[in-house]
């Protein structure tokens, strides 16, 4: 079984106060923070860009799982690393030549990995196995927090993991701890949540139930109600 990951998503947080928001989650016992980064263009979004990555690296040592979800990744991923990212994600569906990108997120130091839309089939994940650390699934629509979970997106989780199974494999959208035991049971092992976390009143509490949610429900076929 691989091991049991939680990125509380600084998405969800106060932007006045990220740097205490980066503090809570490695006081919180959190296994890195997750940045979501949305160029307007490849989601109808603006959010981060490598300045507030540089803040986090700043703020606390903790691990920095950087989402680019981005037209064009090449454009981005040196900027991301030098700011901090310790794993890059790109998506599949954005216009590079992913091989490429993925070969110069590794020759930067940093664990590559790719991201899948909700729509796209698990095939696509298919080239690029020998050139990853991770796969993140959509469950939401990326773009926007708050999402409600996509649980037809466990399919490609199942077969994945059947394929692959000791693989990173992530999931970002809607995650709270009934989503995230779906998701545990379908394979995944690193969780993402923003909006669930970041509104505990105790944040430690918080990721340490959904750790342990995670870890008894891991391959054991539970269906979100």
């Amino acid at each position: 079984m691989p091991a049991i990951k939680i990125y509380p998503s600084l998405l969800a947080a106060d932007m006045g106060n990220l740097a205490d928001a980066c503090r809570t989650c490695r006081v919180g016992g959190a296994d890195g923070i997750h940045l979501d980064i949305m160029d307007g263009h490849f989601v109808p979004n603006i959010s981060m860009g490598p300045s507030i990555a540089a803040m986090a690296d700043r703020a606390v040592d903790i691990h920095m799982h950087t989402h680019l979800m981005v037209t064009h990744p090449q454009d981005y991923i040196q900027a991301f690393r030098d700011a901090g990212a310790d794993t890059i994600l790109i998506h599949v569906e954005s216009r590079c030549d992913v091989t490429e990108v993925l070969a110069a997120i590794r020759g930067m130091g940093a664990r590559a990995g790719i991201t899948l839309n909700p729509e796209t089939p698990a095939s696509a994940a298919d080239p690029y196995i020998e050139a990853i650390d991770e796969i993140l699934f959509m469950t939401v629509h990326p773009g926007f927090g708050g999402q409600s979970f996509m649980p037809d997106v466990l399919d490609k989780v199942r077969s994945i993991r059947d394929a692959h199974p000791n693989l990173e494999l992530s999931v970002d959208g809607g995650i709270n701890d009934e989503t995230a035991a779906a998701a545990a049971s379908a394979g995944i092992n690193a969780f993402i949540a923003g909006t669930h976390l970041f509104g505990q009143k105790d944040m430690k509490a918080g990721i340490d139930r959904l750790r342990t949610i995670c870890t008894g429900a891991y391959r054991t076929e539970i269906t979100p109600s």
